[in-house]
């Protein structure tokens, strides 16, 4: 049975600290700027969600789920492009 790749939690994680702690203040002066990242914070919340509804999804499916940590990962190998 195929896996069905997705990214690793982890890369959500490391996206939401860095735009919480680094780039909201960043731009904690610009109301307008501030505005967006919150955002795009409130969207990578939202994708997050989502994609752990499709984990829950495919377990109840009994598909497999193959966690990426890169573009070149691919179960458990690193393929290097052509």
């Amino acid at each position: 049975m195929e896996q069905i790749p997705l990214p690793s939690p982890i890369h959500y994680e490391l996206l939401l600290q860095m735009l919480e702690r680094q780039t909201m203040s960043a731009v904690v002066q610009n109301p307008a700027l501030r505005q967006q990242v919150n955002q795009l914070i409130i969207t990578l919340r939202k994708a997050a969600v989502q994609q752990k509804h499709l984990e829950e999804a495919c377990q109840f499916s009994a598909v497999e789920i193959d966690h990426r940590w890169s573009l070149n990962h691919h179960v458990g190998k690193v393929v290097t492009p052509d």
